[in-house]
């Protein structure tokens, strides 16, 4: 943070001594230290508040990424079960006209009927 070598401190002591005395020096110095010890916690304090909105604001994005990709998988799903809905209706509906217009076939001379039912062979015990 501040390059301050040894010679620096030694002068800055030196200068507070004759400026301050003494006398008070040592209070005054007691009560730089206590400032000092609160101005790291706070600067700490601040850090962890600044790290955990960052935390914070990455977990909204991963939430907001994550129902993005829901809402995507929950439309892509609707939509093929729509599909799937759409072609099982026609199929029932082309069953059905072939069952309805099953009589027409049976009464026309050149188509064979359809069985009614599969031959299969009984069981013998």
């Amino acid at each position: 943070m501040f390059d301050i070598g040894f010679t620096e401190l030694m002068v800055i002591g030196v200068v507070a001594l004759i400026v301050i005395g003494p006398e008070r020096l040592p209070g005054v110095a007691r009560t730089i230290g206590h400032l000092a010890g609160r101005l790291q916690r706070y600067v700490a304090d601040v850090k962890a508040d600044i790290s955990r909105e960052m935390e914070f604001d990455e977990l909204r994005k991963m939430r907001d990424s994550m129902q993005q990709a829901a809402t995507e998988v929950e439309t892509s799903v609707r939509n093929e079960l729509s599909k799937t809905e759409q072609d099982l209706n026609k199929t029932v509906a082309d069953a059905v006209e072939d069952k309805s217009s099953a009589p027409d076939r049976a009464a026309a001379p050149d188509q064979p009927a359809p069985p009614d039912k599969p031959s299969v062979p009984a069981k013998q015990e």
